[in-house]
């Protein structure tokens, strides 16, 4: 016994006292990544008549699968989708097809998010195909469109699918003209198609739509930059976007830039000329106001609408001093020469109320100079919240000053 137990010390000594002070444990064997215990369960394929199905019923997961199988590179792929696109495209060919393009940062996303609020408002239901190039070393796309547009991608009405450009030329992906009909069949009757951020030879996207859009940034080159041939001559509508704040006055000569160089082109078969204007999704401006105005009418049914918009003064002292007040409507810009569509009784079916405020003054009728006092900014806060006191306590006779100060804060 003795024995056994002086071998089991000296056994246990020399397994843990060493003659070298560097000591190596054994580890444990490379951990699989993935669980091997884990069962992937295939998701049971959808036939034909159940895609076509889903997509006339306006099922949007549908849809969205119906896409990936059709922009799929699989060739057992291709045939289903060439059948779905068949059986739907008896229900296409019924909306408005609009492509809008331009160089990148020109704000395409946010331009659509601003414009896709107004076609929501009028009922209708909107779809936007975002296209994100591709990289040409991973062959990945961040397809991050969608984040920009933050205000419609919850909207019902609305449906936004990115999609790679994979490669493909010409500003769009390569299966985008199936991807209109399949969207088409689902129901959406206005379709944007936004481009990659294109050059001045990406005209594919023409082509494929009713109503081709070009966005441009002030400072982006001048008549010379204008009369080159491409995507200028290509476009129905111009859109000089970042129109607000210190850049107003850029775009506007941006404008005048453009429209003189769009004169030099021949006129097409159609005899339609490209029209410019100027816009702010931001500022919301360069949007027409009638058609926002109408469809919070059709939505809400108010009593009245009481459309406040701000005058030209030929008098200095008029600026922020007086409030004009008429029941027969007005129409926005007519002050400054940029006439819109009257919001009156006859365009909204509704009584209006108009206030008008002079803020700016027409230094030179002849030339178009309008100036607005420094502290412009001030004076409109101060008469914005007196026009609020004013507009509640006319509605709310029971309530006095003070409970509108409570209520504001």
């Amino acid at each position: 016994m003795s024995f056994t137990k002086i071998n089991h010390y000296e056994k246990e000594y020399a397994d843990t006292h060493h003659e070298c002070a560097l000591t190596v444990t054994e580890g444990v064997e490379n951990q699989p990544v993935v669980n091997p215990y884990f069962v992937r369960k295939k998701k049971r394929a959808l036939t034909t008549e159940e895609y076509v199905e889903g997509i006339l019923q306006g099922n949007i997961t549908t849809l969205s699968q119906a896409i990936t199988l059709v922009e799929s590179s699989n060739p057992d792929h291709y045939a289903q989708a060439q059948e779905i696109i068949e059986k739907c495209l008896p229900h296409a060919g019924k909306s408005v097809r609009i492509g809008i393009t331009g160089v990148p940062g020109a704000g395409k996303s946010t331009f659509i998010e601003a414009v896709g609020n107004m076609v929501t408002s009028l009922k209708h239901k909107l779809a936007v195909l975002a296209i994100d190039p591709s990289s040409e070393r991973s062959g990945g796309s961040i397809l991050g469109d969608k984040t920009r547009m933050e205000s419609i991608c919850h909207n019902p009405d609305v449906f936004i699918r990115p999609s790679p450009s994979a490669g493909s030329l010409g500003g769009v992906a390569r299966k985008t003209r199936e991807t209109i009909v399949l969207c088409e069949a689902a129901g959406f009757d206005v379709i944007f198609i936004e481009t990659v951020g294109v050059g001045q030879s990406e005209t594919a996207v023409h082509s494929m739509v009713d109503m081709f859009m070009l966005l441009q940034i002030s400072g982006a080159g001048d008549e010379l930059q204008g009369i080159k041939r491409g995507i200028m001559e290509m476009a129905d509508m111009m859109v000089i976007t970042k129109a607000d704040g210190e850049n107003i006055h850029k775009a506007e000569l941006a404008k005048t830039q453009f429209q003189s160089a769009l004169r030099l082109f021949p006129v097409p078969e159609s005899q339609w000329r490209p029209k410019v204007y100027t816009s702010s999704a931001v500022a919301r401006t360069g949007l027409e106001a009638l058609e926002l105005v109408r469809g919070a009418v059709e939505r809400v049914r108010p009593a009245a609408v009481i459309a406040v918009d701000a005058l030209a003064a030929r008098d200095s002292a008029r600026l922020c001093a007086t409030v004009q007040l008429s029941d027969t409507g007005l129409v926005p810009g007519s002050g400054v020469g940029n006439r819109r569509s009257a919001l009156d009784r006859g365009t909204l079916g509704v009584p209006v109320i108009a206030v008008g405020i002079p803020t700016v003054v027409d230094a030179d009728p002849r030339a178009g100079l309008f100036l607005t006092p420094r502290d412009i900014d001030q004076r409109i806060r101060e008469l914005g919240r007196l026009l609020g006191y004013g507009i509640t306590l006319a509605l709310q006779p029971s309530l006095t000053a003070a409970d509108v100060t409570a209520l504001l804060g």
